[in-house]
C-alpha cells in the first residue's frame, strides 16, 4: 500500500497485479472520513494508515457499491463497530442484489462487480446535497445508478469515485482507455456519466481524486479534455450539455 497526501486528503493505493485501487482518508477535526473500502485484504493497511495519521476513523463513506470499493467493508465494520457507514439510497439496493432499474433511468444493464457476500448495510442513506462533516455529497450517476462524489467544502478537493479515472489517461467513466479499460467495462450509462462529470466540473475542483489512478492538482483543463473526448465518443455536439 502506498500513501500520498495532498492537503486534507490521503490517498491509499493498493496494487493487486496491474489493477490499482484507491481509497481515501479525509482529515477532519474530529477524526478521519474513509472514502471507500478498497479490497478485502486492505483492512489492516487502512487501519494502520489511520494510526500513522494519528486520528480515528469516524465515518465510512462509499462512492458506490462495486466490490472493489466495498471489499474491506465487513472487516472494517467488525473492527470499528460504532463507526457509521454512508451510501446513496439508490446504490444501497445493489448491496441487496437488486439490479432493477427505476422508471426514467437509461435502459442498460447495471454492470461491474456487484458484491454478493457483503453483510454490512449502510447506517445512513445519502441523497444529493447531504453533508458529511466537511464533505458535500453530489449525485454522480453513470458508473452505477447511485454513484456519488464528495466535495471537501474547505478546499474544493473532489473525491469522484469511478465517475472518472486517471489510470491509463484521464477519462469520463465509460470511455475506454486501452491501458486500463476496466472502469469503462463496468459502467452502466456512458451518457449519464458524461452529464455527471459536466456537473462536477461546475464545482470548480482544486483536486481530482478518483478510484483508479493518481490525484490531479488543478484538474479543470484535464477534465475539459476528458469531457471533449467523451462527447466525441458519444457523438454529442461539444458543449450542448445533453447526453445521448
Amino acid at each position: 500500500m502506498n500513501m500520498t497526501k495532498h492537503g486534507t486528503v490521503y490517498q491509499l493505493t493498493f496494487m493487486p497485479r496491474l489493477f490499482p485501487v484507491n481509497c481515501y482518508l479525509v482529515e477532519e477535526e474530529d477524526g478521519l472520513t474513509l472514502i471507500d473500502a478498497a479490497l478485502p485484504y486492505s483492512v489492516k493497511a487502512i487501519l494502520r494508515a489511520a494510526g500513522e495519521i494519528g486520528k480515528p476513523i469516524s465515518r465510512i463513506v462509499l462512492t458506490h457499491a462495486h466490490d472493489d470499493h466495498v471489499g474491506a467493508l465487513d472487516a472494517l465494520k467488525e473492527a470499528l463497530p460504532g463507526v457509521p457507514v454512508y451510501l446513496s439510497r439508490r446504490d444501497a439496493r445493489l448491496l441487496d442484489g437488486d439490479l432493477s432499474l427505476d422508471p426514467g433511468e437509461p435502459d442498460t444493464p447495471i454492470r461491474g462487480g456487484v458484491p454478493k457476500k457483503v453483510k454490512t448495510r449502510p447506517d445512513v442513506l445519502l441523497a444529493d446535497g447531504d453533508r458529511i462533516g466537511s464533505l458535500l455529497a453530489i449525485a454522480a450517476p453513470g458508473h452505477t445508478p447511485g454513484s456519488m462524489a464528495f466535495l471537501d467544502t474547505r478546499n474544493r478537493a473532489l473525491l469522484a469515485g469511478d465517475a472518472m479515472q486517471t489510470r491509463g489517461g484521464i477519462a469520463v467513466s465509460g470511455q475506454v482507455k486501452p491501458l486500463f479499460p476496466f472502469p469503462a467495462m463496468a459502467t452502466w450509462s456512458k451518457a449519464a456519466a458524461l452529464e455527471s462529470v459536466r456537473a462536477l466540473k461546475r464545482h470548480n475542483p482544486s483536486l481530482l481524486a478518483v478510484g483508479h489512478g493518481r490525484m490531479i492538482v488543478e484538474p479543470l483543463a484535464a477534465i475539459d479534455r476528458a469531457i471533449a473526448e467523451a462527447e466525441r465518443g458519444l457523438g454529442v455536439p461539444a458543449g450542448t450539455g445533453r447526453g445521448m
